[in-house]
């Protein structure tokens, strides 16, 4: 939010800096984001000095830019569209001034003016922004002929002086603007740019920062300058100039209507028209402005009917008592075209202002083309009202909206401010407009808010900042910001007890134990976060409790990491067709989709990881030989009947390209690719490091996986995931160049299960160990685990590995033949083996290889 400082001073003095405001601003809670010089002098700052805050805008030059006055528009000689100004700087000697300004174009060869006109002049030499260019370029003016007329000097629009992106016409002043007097002290701002995070909506308006100031500050508030509240009419009043029926009190709590007739449509005076185009907004007209300006000012959005169009309305429908308004949700295929001027098709839960004919207007968001101001309106029926945000945030995702009172209602509006709302509009529209206002309001309040009370102790809230804060000034922090709050003195028995009660300007307040930390957050931040020291913890520690999951998911990571893979986090949003490329059974079911997705790239969560790896390894190998990935994360799948999807945790290996980088030592070399066993060993590590024992590698069809070089991988009978070689088809899918690649999917949830943490730890051997080699030819269809299991299970603890180092098939084997060589290492904690006893070992595991699974020794 643009908040001009000059307006503050409306309601709280301000003695600091721009920048000490923004610093006391920012530690309040409301981050300063950008300060910018309308005019006022920049600080100046010596070389190397860092600004804390982002600055921007221009200094007007006292000697050069001042208030003048205009005392008559002649023609020019030589240009039908420019005119030659007799202007009165001040200075004692009159100006020849030439522009083109549309807005005194009328004036021109009418003579003397019977009243100056006060406007902005810039003299030769000042430093401006080019009007004429995009953007905030700035110029010198400087002496020239333009038609044949010298020029030195210029009247100013806002655009040249850094007030707004106007320039349509020059500005024009009060009659009463000081002559001669610098433009700085006239009219010059400084302009803060605050965030305003979702916890302080009620400071979207300049009163809510003024009450900050404040309070951080120390100075009084002066209170909003409203009119004396009318007598107040039930919405279902029966003399009253509207009635308003509200359908749905949750969606609509409070609905408030006053009456303004005989006003006169005209442009507002040009403070209000500069107060609004620094707070970003543009000045449209007297009515259109006012609403605009208490929204900025106060904070409640208010909204303008003609009631001329109301009455009509209700005369064409034969209606003979007063104008009604009812709140209500949307019929079917019902529409409105808006301010817009676009045709909406109106959602379900669209709550909507509507009169007995149709709708009027999107409630809270934007009103309808039918009804709004106009030059001809005379009669005004102003609206402010409280909306339910979640509802207004639906409404303006749905209907692709944005608006300043949107923004504002979605973050929510206590119901109390819609009467401050609409006596300040009337109060602004009157006196800009003219007009007589109605002696009642209407107020349909079908649910009322309930103030919120919480009590706290100075004895907890020093327990949760850690800094004694004196009773009194926890009451004047309090009061400060409109808290009620009273003090119940200590006895012998008790504590100190504050009790505060909640201002009906805000709705962050909780209940319990969420409202006494809400209290002293605000107690907090007011006293000064950089003021609290660093303290240690008074309180007991909690207890301490084990997220076993999180530790063995981390664990996960890391021996990933180790293992040479690079982490990788995809989005968890996709679309279907992109998964679909996979062809993976996982992929191929209902997705969880988004209603109002930003792109339709993003349009569903995602079913798989291996999809989002893929995309990354395609890109990343256009520039790399090699690519070793992985990601762990969430796969979100629908259950039927259920309001939410299962999210199983899993975990998925990319490995794509040369197994290892080519560097000097590779000499011309032809890189080796890597294959099913590079991702198997990554699996393997994974295994070994978690404990997990009894994985089976089990040869199988998957759709994602070349034939012949994929295996699934099973404990019992659960299925941990697969591995293999990615399938030509899949990897052209993917984009994927001509080189090897190979992942792993795993189901992470179902591998942490079976994670041992009571495990064997083994110390360093002693002795030596004995290590041979053992060839055998077998048939191809007896898998190498099996091999391998049989002859550690035989071997038993003597037997301290077996490792598979080669895998023949040819044709001197025969058919259907094939030749597998194991390194085993015999090792014993308390001797050096014998050859007779690693002898007879070895005879025992041949014997049960041949029994078993028919092999033939080929060599030991």
């Amino acid at each position: 939010m643009r908040v001009p400082i000059s307006w503050l001073r409306d309601y709280v003095d301000i003695d600091l800096t721009p920048e000490q405001l923004a610093y006391t601003l920012t530690f309040g809670g409301l981050e300063v984001e950008e300060i910018e010089y309308v005019g006022k002098p920049m600080p100046k700052r010596a070389a190397g000095e860092k600004q804390a805050f982002k600055t921007s805008g221009i200094g007007w030059d006292p000697d050069k830019i001042v208030v003048a006055q205009i005392l008559e528009v002649g023609a020019h000689p030589n240009a039908d569209r420019l005119t030659l100004l007799r202007l009165d700087d001040g200075s004692g000697v009159e100006q020849t001034v030439l522009t083109g300004a549309p807005n005194i174009f009328h004036l021109k060869g009418s003579g003397p003016l019977a009243k100056p006109i006060k406007v902005a002049y810039a003299r030769e030499g000042a430093v401006l922004y080019d009007g004429h260019k995009p953007g905030w370029e700035l110029m010198t003016l400087k002496r020239a002929k333009i038609r044949g007329v010298e020029s030195y000097s210029m009247v100013c629009s806002d655009k040249e002086l850094g007030i707004s992106e106007e320039h349509d016409g020059i500005i024009l002043f009060p009659e009463d603007a000081p002559v001669g007097v610098p433009l700085a002290d006239y009219i010059g701002d400084v302009v803060l740019t605050v965030k305003t995070n979702p916890n302080m909506a009620r400071n979207t308006n300049i009163y809510g920062i003024a009450r900050e100031v404040a309070a951080l500050t120390g100075k009084p508030l002066r209170p909003l300058p409203l009119m004396a509240q009318p007598k107040m009419l039930p919405g279902d009043a029966p003399d009253a100039f509207v009635n308003v029926e509200i359908t749905n009190p949750d969606l609509n709590p409070r609905f408030v209507a006053g009456l303004i007739t005989g006003v006169t449509i005209r442009p507002s005076p040009y403070e209000v028209q500069r107060r609004l185009r620094l707070a970003g907004v543009r000045a449209i007209s007297n009515i259109v402005d006012a609403t605009n300006y208490v929204m900025l000012e106060v904070g409640q959005p208010l909204h303008s009917f003609d009631y001329s169009v109301l009455k009509r309305r209700s005369e064409e429908r034969g209606a003979m008592s007063a104008v009604r308004i009812i709140t209500r949700l949307p019929k079917a295929g019902e529409t409105l075209k808006t301010l817009d001027g676009q045709e909406r098709k109106l959602d379900p839960f669209t709550i909507l202002v509507t009169d007995s004919t149709g709708a009027l207007a999107l409630g809270g968001v934007m009103g309808g083309a039918e009804s709004e101001i106009s030059d001809a309106t005379v009669d005004i029926l102003l609206e402010g009202a409280a909306w339910e945000f979640i509802n207004i945030r639906k409404t303006l995702q749905a209907q692709k909206l944005s608006s300043e009172a949107g923004y504002r209602f979605s973050r929510g509006i206590h119901p109390a401010m819609t009467v401050r709302g609409v006596l300040r509009g009337l109060a602004l529209m009157q006196a800009w407009g003219g007009g007589t206002i109605a002696s009642e309001l209407v107020d349909a309040y079908a649910k009322p808010a309930v103030a919120t009370s919480v009590t706290v102790t100075p004895e907890e809230v020093e327990r949760l900042l850690g800094v004694a804060i004196p009773t009194d000034e926890i009451v004047r922090i309090l009061k400060a910001l409109e808290f009620g709050v009273t003090v119940e003195e200590r006895d012998a028995k008790s504590e100190e007890r504050i009790t505060a009660t909640t201002p009906d300007h805000r709705l962050d307040i909780g209940e319990g134990a969420i409202g006494r930390a809400d209290i002293i957050e605000e107690i907090a931040r007011v006293y000064g976060y950089e003021r609290i020291p660093g303290t240690t913890l008074a309180d007991p520690l909690p207890t301490q409790r084990r997220n076993v999951a999180l530790e063995r998911e981390e664990l996960a990571r890391d021996v990933l990491a180790a293992a040479g893979l690079f982490e990788a986090q995809t989005y968890s949003l996709t679309q279907p067709e992109r998964e679909a490329r996979l062809r993976d059974p996982l992929a191929d079911g209902p997705y969880v989709t988004l209603l109002n997705p930003i792109t339709p790239e993003r349009a569903a969560m995602r079913r798989t990881l291996l999809a989002g790896l893929l995309d990354i390894a395609a890109t990343n190998l256009r520039l790399r030989e090699r690519v070793a990935l992985f990601e762990i994360g969430k796969v979100y799948h629908p259950v039927n009947g259920a309001t939410l999807p299962v999210e199983p945790m899993r975990a998925a290996v990319v490995l794509a390209g040369a197994r290892s980088e080519h560097d000097w030592s590779s000499g011309a070399a032809e890189a080796v690719g890597v294959d099913f066993f590079d991702v198997k060993g990554v699996v393997e590590q994974l295994l070994a490091r978690l404990h997990v024992v009894g994985v089976r590698y089990v040869p199988g069809v998957h759709p994602t996986l070349m034939p012949g070089r994929a295996a699934e991988l099973k404990v019992g009978d659960a299925t941990l995931g697969w591995v293999g070689e990615l399938h030509p088809e899949v990897r052209t899918a993917f984009d994927l160049p001509a080189v090897p690649v190979v992942v792993a999917d795993l189901d992470l949830a179902v591998l942490l299960e079976r994670v041992d943490e009571r495990f064997t730890l083994v110390g360093v051997p002693e002795y030596p160990p004995v290590k041979e080699d053992l060839a055998l030819l077998l048939d191809d269809a007896v898998p190498a685990d099996q091999v391998a299991a049989l002859i550690k299970q035989t071997g038993g603890a003597t037997l301290t590995e077996v490792k598979l180092f080669d895998v023949y098939r040819g044709d001197k084997l025969g058919a259907n033949k094939k030749s597998l060589a194991f390194s085993l290492t015999y090792q014993a904690p308390d001797r050096t083996l014998s050859g007779g006893e690693v002898a007879k070992l070895r005879d025992k595991i041949v014997k049960r290889l041949e029994r078993e699974v028919g092999a033939q020794i080929r060599g030991a």
